[in-house]
């Protein structure tokens, strides 16, 4: 089916396999993955750095791709970076590395 023509597709069982923003992780379950809190998951999403989708019951459920920001985050805070400056910290090196690739982009064209 194309989208745009009959209405949203609806992503099979191995597109959100792959795909990394597919909130495919409970908090309790994303707490282990990362060894650490739920509350550690929490103070991330009222940092701003990532904000998980939520249940239909209104559980938090995240993607890999918030996964791997919270681990980069945990990385930081376990050095002694405090939350908050850790989260900018993360938000600074994502603005770096999206102008990096854009920079490719433009001078590939060269």
């Amino acid at each position: 089916m194309i989208p745009d023509q009959e209405g949203p597709a609806t992503p099979s069982a191995a597109d959100k396999f792959d795909d990394e923003h597919y909130p495919a992780y409970t908090m309790g379950r994303a707490a282990d993955m990362l060894g650490t809190t739920q509350n550690f998951l929490r103070s991330l999403d009222e940092a701003g750095l990532i904000t998980p989708q939520r249940s239909a019951g209104g559980h938090r459920r995240y993607s890999r791709h918030q996964l791997r920001l919270a681990a980069r985050a945990r990385e930081l805070v376990d050095e002694g970076t405090p939350v908050d400056a850790a989260c900018r910290i993360i938000r600074l090196e994502d603005q770096l590395h999206e102008a990096q690739r854009l920079n490719s982009e433009l001078h590939a064209d060269d």
